[in-house]
C-alpha cells in the first residue's frame, strides 16, 4: 500500500518541518525548573490546553481501532467516543480542587487528599498502564499504519516515529509537548474530516449511507441479550472508565494543570469538548462508509481493522493522502509524546522527588529526561508482545481499562465530594479493586485452560462491561465500608478538597472564573451528545 506521489510527500515531509520548527522553538523558550519541564511554566491558554487534550487521547490505534470497529460492528462504541460531558466534568468539578492544591501529577493530588501509600500505588498502577497498554499499543498500530501508507518496514518506521517523538520529548518537556500537540490536532482533524467527506461523496450521501448500512449496526443500544455490548452494560461501564481516562489519568489532566488559571483550564476543556465530539464523525463514520462501499463492490475489504488506510487508498486523491498521512503521523506521535512526558512527571515527582526531597531543580529536569528515555526504550521493547494482541484493538483497549477504572473512579469522584471516607478506605479499596481486576485478566488470557461452566471459568468469562459496573459498586462499598469502620479524617486534612471543606473565598474566585457562555457552550455539548444518541437509536435511524 505504498501509494503517497510525490505532492503527498510534501505534505509529510511541510509537516515534519513545521512540528521541528516548533519543537526547537518550544525547546529554546523553555527553562530549566520543574514547573516549566512538566507543567510548561502553568502557563498555557485555552486553545492550547483543549487543542492538546484531543490529541493526547486520539492516536494512530484509536482511529485504526475505531473505524475497524465501526466496519465490524457499526456505531455501539460510539459511546466512548461522546465522552464530551465527561470532559466537561473534569473543567466543572474537578479542574477547582487541582489547580487549588497546585499539584504536578494525580497521585500527588491523592496524597494530599488521603495519603502517601494511596499516591504510591496509583503512581505504579498508572505508569505499568503506561507502558504496556498506552505506549506499545500505539508504537504497534502506528507502526502497522505507518507501513501500510508509506512503505517504510514495520520496524524501521517504528524506532524513527518512535525516537522522533522521544527527542522532542525528552528535550522541550510539557513545553514542546503542547504546542506541537496543537498543530497536530489540527492536522489530524482536518485531514480526516476531509476523508469523510469524500467517503460520503463517494457513497452517495449522509441518506444513501444510513440506507446501505442494515439497522442494528447504526443502534448504539443492542438488546441485553448482545453477548459482546448490551446497551445497559454499555449505557453505565462507558462513563465509569471515561471518570477514569478525562478526570484521573496524568496524561489528560496535566494539560489542565499547566493552565494559567482555572479559568483558562475550564475553558480548555470545554473547548477539549467540542473537538471530542469530531471523532465519533470524522473516525468512526469512515468505518460505516467503507462498509457499505464493500458492500456495494466499490473497495475491497478483507479485514475490518484496514478500513481507513483502504478508504485512503481508495477514494482519496494524490495530493489529498499525504494530509491523511500527516494526520496519522500526527496521532501517533502526540499520543506516544503525551505518555512519555506523563511517565517522567510520574516517575519524577512521585518516586525521585520523594527518596531525594533535597534534588536540585535542574537534577529534576535532568531525571525526567533520563525517564522519559527509559520509557521510550520500553515501549519499544514491548512491540513483539503487542503481536499476541487480538484483532479488535480498540476493544482490547477498553475491556483492559474496564478492569483498572472502577476503583480509581470510585476513590476519585467519592473523595471530592464526601469529606468522611478516609485514606484507609481509599488504599483498601485501590488495591483490592486493582487486584481483582488484574485477576480477571489474568485469567481471561488464561480461560481456554480452565474448565468450562466453573466458576472460575464464568469470571474469567463475564462480559467485561457488566464487571466494570460490578468492580465499580465492589470498589465502592470497600471504600465506605473500612472509612465508617476507622476514624474520619481531620477537617486540617480535608481542607479546600472537598466540596463541603472549600473556603468561602475559593468559592468565591471558582465561582469567579466561569459566565453564561461557559455554561450555555457546555450545554450545547450535552444537547448534541443526547441527539446523536437519539438519532442512532431505535428512536431514530435503527428504527
Amino acid at each position: 500500500m505504498n501509494f503517497l506521489g510525490p505532492i503527498d510527500w510534501l505534505f509529510v515531509i511541510a509537516y515534519l518541518i513545521v512540528i521541528g520548527l516548533v519543537s526547537i522553538w518550544s525547546i529554546r523558550k523553555s527553562k530549566e525548573t520543574t514547573s516549566d519541564y512538566f507543567l510548561a511554566n502553568r502557563n498555557l491558554g485555552w486553545f492550547v490546553i483543549g487543542a492538546s487534550i484531543l490529541a493526547s487521547n486520539v492516536g494512530s490505534e484509536h482511529i485504526v481501532g475505531l473505524a475497524g470497529s465501526a466496519a465490524q460492528s457499526g456505531t455501539v462504541l460510539g459511546h466512548y467516543e461522546l465522552h464530551s460531558y465527561i470532559v466537561l466534568i473534569l473543567g466543572w468539578v474537578f479542574v477547582p480542587f487541582y489547580i487549588r492544591s497546585s499539584v504536578y501529577t494525580m497521585p500527588e493530588f491523592l496524597e494530599k487528599r488521603f495519603n502517601p501509600q494511596s499516591r504510591r500505588l496509583l503512581t505504579i498502577i498508572q505508569l505499568i498502564s503506561y507502558v504496556i497498554a498506552k505506549a506499545s499499543v500505539t508504537i504497534f498500530a502506528g507502526a502497522l499504519v505507518f507501513n501500510q501508507f508509506i512503505g517504510v518496514d514495520f520496524w524501521t518506521g517504528a524506532i524513527i516515529l518512535v525516537v522522533v517523538t522521544g527527542v522532542y520529548t525528552v528535550l522541550g518537556g510539557l513545553h514542546a509537548v503542547m504546542y506541537t500537540e496543537a498543530i497536530q490536532a489540527i492536522v489530524l482533524l482536518l485531514g480526516s474530516l476531509v476523508l469523510m467527506i469524500f467517503g460520503l461523496n463517494e457513497v452517495g450521501g449522509w441518506d444513501s449511507l444510513m440506507q446501505a448500512i442494515p439497522k442494528e449496526k447504526l443502534n448504539m443500544f443492542l438488546p441485553l441479550s448482545d453477548p459482546e455490548f448490551p446497551w445497559l452494560g454499555i449505557l453505565f461501564a462507558s462513563p465509569i472508565v471515561g471518570v477514569w481516562y478525562w478526570c484521573t489519568d496524568q496524561h489528560i489532566v496535566q494539560r489542565c494543570l499547566a493552565a494559567k488559571n482555572e479559568k483558562e483550564a475550564r475553558r480548555g476543556t470545554i473547548f477539549a469538548a467540542f473537538l471530542k465530539l469530531m471523532p465519533f464523525f470524522i473516525f468512526l463514520i469512515p468505518g460505516l462508509i467503507a462498509y457499505a462501499l464493500h458492500q456495494q463492490g466499490k473497495i475491497q475489504l478483507d479485514d475490518a481493522n484496514a478500513a481507513f488506510p483502504v478508504m485512503v487508498k481508495s477514494i482519496m486523491p494524490i495530493g489529498l493522502r499525504g494530509v491523511l498521512a500527516g494526520g496519522l503521523l500526527a496521532a501517533l506521535m502526540s499520543s506516544l509524546a503525551s505518555v512519555y512526558n506523563a511517565c517522567s512527571t510520574l516517575y519524577t515527582i512521585d518516586i525521585y522527588k520523594k527518596s531525594h526531597p533535597d534534588a536540585t531543580e535542574k537534577e529534576l529536569v535532568k531525571v525526567g529526561r533520563i525517564a522519559t528515555g527509559i520509557v521510550v526504550l520500553m515501549g519499544m521493547a514491548w512491540i513483539p508482545l503487542m503481536g499476541r494482541v487480538s484483532d479488535g484493538l480498540y476493544n482490547y483497549l477498553q475491556s483492559v481499562q474496564s478492569y483498572m477504572a472502577p476503583p480509581i473512579t470510585a476513590v476519585f469522584l467519592l473523595g471530592v465530594f464526601f469529606k468522611r471516607l478516609n485514606a484507609q478506605g481509599a488504599y483498601s479499596s485501590m488495591v483490592i479493586g486493582f487486584v481483582v481486576g488484574m485477576s480477571k485478566l489474568a485469567l481471561q488470557l488464561m480461560q481456554d485452560q480452565l474448565t468450562p461452566g466453573s466458576m472460575v471459568h464464568q469470571f474469567a468469562t463475564m462480559n467485561f462491561l457488566y464487571f466494570c459496573i460490578y468492580l465499580f459498586i465492589f470498589s465502592i462499598v470497600i471504600f465506605v465500608v473500612v472509612s465508617l469502620l476507622t476514624p474520619a479524617p481531620t477537617e486540617e486534612k480535608v481542607k479546600g478538597l472537598t466540596f463541603s471543606t472549600t473556603v468561602a473565598e475559593d468559592k468565591a474566585s471558582s465561582r469567579a472564573s466561569w459566565n453564561s457562555t461557559d455554561v450555555i457552550l457546555s450545554l450545547i455539548v450535552i444537547a448534541v451528545i443526547i441527539g446523536i444518541m437519539m438519532y442512532f437509536s431505535p428512536l431514530g435511524v435503527a428504527a
